[in-house]
């Protein structure tokens, strides 16, 4: 396992429970040192990493998308040879997957993609796995697919580029679903009833159509704190919404829900929405319609 963040680290101890025996590398030493108590054996480097695994090497990637998901890729090319699998666990874009998996390829390196959902609880709930690759690359890993996933939890999706392409629009429909429990909850927050957020979220949970893992964790949060006043109303995107939202343009696919849910999120990030200003600004041009002086620090 190369990254032992709340994913990663998760990760290795339920495989080391499961009876596999894991080489674990992180460049923050006490990441390693945790992985190391918890029954794996520590690695200093990616080399070091590649030379303690017996052939065929699997190396699993629990880090983040972009420039240090293509470095590592780039230097374990350097440090394994034919017949060893490299598995991207990360939220990388489903193109430098199939990349990816083309210049290990060249070398006789096999590449997985695998989409992994189940955040911080996946340790105890399992994690559930989308893996696009080819067959052979599966039969290697399976077995650690298998220890890590619920039953029904994981499938071979198909070629290439696959597993983070379905993961990919697991979270765009993700964002869609967290953005209908926000303006729900937000309508019965400003009724003109005194609402029990808590209770109603409770009570959701059970036998309603809108139940979810996703209505379990509000009602967790509306638990600890009803209000939310303890959280800022900001809400950051991984980029797997914007990059769903492409793939429908590119496929003439009409989203609208994803679309409006990624749009949302960007207006939380602003202070002030200049394009608020705008229509105030044209509502008391045309129609007289009064205006809220700008106030300042």
């Amino acid at each position: 396992m190369v990254g032992l963040g709340r994913m990663g680290g998760n990760m290795t101890v339920r495989l080391v429970r499961h009876g596999h025996e894991m080489v674990a590398f992180d460049p923050a030493p006490e990441a390693v040192e945790q992985a190391v108590v918890a029954g794996a054996e520590g690695a200093t480097s990616l080399a070091d990493l590649c030379a303690k695994l017996p052939s065929p090497k699997v190396v699993w990637l629990m880090v983040p998308a972009g420039d240090i998901t293509e470095a590592t890729v780039r230097e374990l090319g350097g440090n394994l040879g034919a017949g060893d699998v490299v598995i991207d666990g990360g939220n990388s874009n489903w193109r430098d997957s199939v990349r990816r998996a083309e210049q290990l390829g060249a070398g006789g390196i096999r590449f997985l993609d695998a989409g992994t959902s189940g955040g911080v609880w996946g340790l105890a709930n399992g994690y559930c796995l989308m893996v696009g690759g080819d067959a052979e690359a599966i039969a290697v890993a399976e077995p650690a697919f298998l220890a890590l996933a619920p039953a029904g939890g994981y499938a071979h999706v198909g070629p290439s580029g696959s597993g983070h392409f379905t993961k990919m629009v697991h979270n765009g429909i993700e964002y869609g679903m967290l953005a209908a429990y926000g303006e729900g909850f937000e309508i019965m927050d400003r009724s003109p009833f005194d609402l029990d957020l808590e209770a109603i979220a409770g009570i959701w949970r059970n036998g309603s159509v809108v139940r979810s893992w996703l209505l379990d964790l509000l009602h967790d949060a509306l638990e600890k704190d009803p209000e939310l006043a303890s959280i800022r109303g900001y809400v950051d995107d991984s980029g797997e919404g914007r990059w769903t939202l492409q793939a429908a343009i590119d496929q003439d696919v009409p989203a609208p829900i994803i679309a409006a849910a990624l749009f949302s999120r960007f207006a939380s990030r602003q202070d002030e929405s200049f394009s608020a200003k705008v229509i105030a600004a044209l509502r008391n041009e045309f129609g007289g319609h009064a205006v809220k002086p700008e106030t300042g620090d």
